[in-house]
């Protein structure tokens, strides 16, 4: 694609999925008030996540050179220049503050989600396990940006599955990325020389098991069958946990698990466990079952 879109890194828009979640376990899939909402809100995370890879890039295009994969990205390979990166950042950071501040409820969701990045960039991401917490804190944001954001009003168990979640990828990011590790350790990021595999391994089956017993609990919770008039969402169970593990094969055996949203545009098993859950949860809460 051409290096400015790709500068904006559009596979990763992927991830603000999560800002859907509520729309769809919140029934406001009906309401076009709500769904329009939630489209906008979603566009906004799209902008403003794209002016946050820009300015990473910027930031980062001297030792992104040094790197094998990251010196094709457009910055650093000089496909695009510094004044037009720029340039096309501050329309994306103006757009997507416009959106927010024009269109939802709660506008201080996506400050707090630039607020964050600040955080995140300044040097939180070099302290061990808190650099995880704050990517998946982002998610949160999200979600919250599809919930509270749009007049639907996130349930606990939402909020805890998408946590365990967001914990799993992102230590599967970190041990990704420490597997690809080269002799020169200075062209990575400085937070792999706290990790070690077998902590990360440890790491990732917490949060992978946290992942699928709370997801299983929240379908057979009381709370749950009465809100959804159905006792059948644990059907949908077998499907997060394929994924889940196959998700830990790529890792382990094939070498990916370091871009989540790659893997999971790529990967053909993973496209048809999460089309296969999204078919059926749909069905389910829409009575077609």
């Amino acid at each position: 694609m051409p290096p400015l879109l790709r500068l904006l890194r559009p596979h990763q828009w992927l991830k603000n999925g999560f800002v859907f979640v509520g729309v769809l376990f919140g029934h406001a899939w009906r309401d076009p008030a709500l769904l329009g909402a939630a489209l906008l809100a979603g566009a906004a995370f799209c902008l403003l996540s794209s002016a946050v890879y820009v300015a990473n890039d910027y930031v980062d295009r001297n030792q992104d050179r040094r790197h094998p994969e990251k010196k094709r990205r457009p910055l650093a390979s000089g496909a695009v220049s510094v004044p037009a990166a720029l340039a096309l950042g501050f329309v994306c950071l103006a757009g997507g503050l416009a959106l927010a501040f024009l269109t939802s409820r709660a506008p201080w969701i996506f400050v707090a989600y630039l607020l964050l990045q600040v955080v995140y960039n300044l040097g939180a991401k070099h302290i061990v396990v808190l650099d995880v917490f704050i990517i998946a804190a982002g998610f949160m944001l999200r979600i919250l940006a599809g919930t509270v954001g749009v007049g639907i009003p996130p349930t606990n168990w939402l909020l805890l599955c998408s946590l365990m979640l967001t914990l799993f990828l992102g230590f599967a990011k970190r041990r990704a990325e420490l597997d690809a590790l080269v002799d020169d350790s200075a062209v990575h990021r400085r937070v792999l020389e706290h990790y070690s595999r077998t902590m990360l391994d440890q790491f990732i089956v917490i949060a992978a098991t946290g992942t699928v017993v709370s997801y299983a609990l929240y379908t057979v919770s009381p709370e749950t069958v009465a809100l959804h008039g159905t006792p059948w969402l644990i059907a949908t169970v077998p499907f997060v946990l394929y994924g889940l593990l196959r998700y830990l094969y790529l890792l382990h055996r094939q070498g990916g698990g370091g871009d989540p949203a790659r893997e999971v545009l790529t990967d053909p098993h993973l496209l048809a466990a999460l089309a296969g859950w999204t078919a059926l949860v749909v069905a389910l809460l829409s009575s077609w079952l």
